[in-house]
C-alpha cells in the first residue's frame, strides 16, 4: 500500500469546548483506537486533504509526539453545509493482524466492445479487501482489453493471493453493454431492409385490372 506521513499533536484536553475551539482554529480533532489504549490528538485540516481527497488508499505513518504509529483511516465525517472535515477514526495496525480497507480499482486497456460501440459499464471503482498490510497491493488492477459487447467481469474473477474481497462473488465490477442508440439503429436497418425485399404481391395493378375489363368488353359477341 502507498504510505504517507503526517505529524500530530496528542490532545491533552477533550470534551465539546475543546473540540470546537480545535476546529474554530481549523484542526481536525481525531482518535486511534486498535492499540493497547486509545489515543486522541488532532492536526490542521490541510495536513489530511492528500488523504481525504483522493481515490488512493494509504498507510498512514502518524507521528504522535515523535513516535510513529501505523494505521488506516476507518472513518470520516464532514459538515453537512461546508464540508468541512469534521472528525477522523483511525485503526492502528499490525504485521499479523489483518486489515480491512477500500481498495480503488484500476482499469487497463480499451474493451473491444467500447471500440466496437458498447457502453463500460463501471460498478465498483473501489472493492472492500481485508488482509494483511504486506499483501494488500496500492489498487486493484484490471485488465479490460478483451471484454466484449455484454462480457462482464465478477468479483469471484478477481484473485490476488492473500486478499479476501468482501463482497458478492456475483457482484459486476465492471463490464460492456449495448448502447441504446446501436440497438435502435439495427432496429431501422432491419425495417427498411424488411421494406425493400418485400416479394411483388401476384394480384394484377388497378391499371391492368381496368385494361383487361376494357378489352373483355370490346370482344364480340358469341352469338
Amino acid at each position: 500500500m502507498k504510505t504517507l506521513a503526517i505529524s500530530v499533536q496528542e490532545r491533552e484536553k477533550v470534551g465539546k469546548k475543546n473540540t470546537r475551539a480545535l476546529r474554530n482554529q481549523g484542526n481536525v480533532p481525531c482518535v486511534l483506537y486498535g492499540g493497547e489504549k486509545q489515543v486522541t490528538f488532532y492536526a490542521h485540516e490541510n495536513d489530511f486533504r492528500k488523504l481525504v481527497y483522493t481515490r488512493d488508499t494509504f498507510l498512514v505513518k502518524l507521528n504522535i509526539n515523535g513516535k510513529e504509529t501505523r494505521a488506516v483511516m476507518q472513518d470520516i465525517q464532514f459538515h453537512p453545509v461546508t464540508d468541512k472535515i469534521l472528525h477522523i477514526d483511525f485503526l492502528e495496525i499490525f504485521d499479523d493482524k489483518p486489515v480491512t480497507v477500500s481498495l480503488p480499482v484500476i482499469l487497463e486497456g480499451i474493451a473491444k466492445g467500447v471500440k466496437n460501440g458498447g457502453n463500460l459499464l463501471f460498478r465498483r471503482p473501489k472493492i472492500i479487501t481485508k488482509g494483511l498490510v504486506s499483501n494488500l497491493p496500492d489498487a486493484i488492477k484490471l485488465n479490460i482489453e478483451d471484454l466484449s459487447i455484454g462480457m462482464f467481469l465478477y468479483i469471484r474473477d478477481i484473485n490476488i493471493q492473500g486478499c479476501e474481497f468482501l463482497a458478492p462473488p456475483n457482484s459486476v465490477v465492471v463490464g460492456v453493454k449495448t448502447a441504446r442508440a446501436a440497438i435502435e439503429e439495427v432496429v431501422e436497418e432491419d425495417d427498411s431492409e424488411e421494406s425493400s425485399d418485400a416479394a411483388p404481391s401476384d394480384a394484377p395493378s388497378s391499371d391492368a385490372a381496368s385494361s383487361d375489363a376494357a378489352s373483355s368488353d370490346a370482344a364480340p359477341s358469341a352469338e
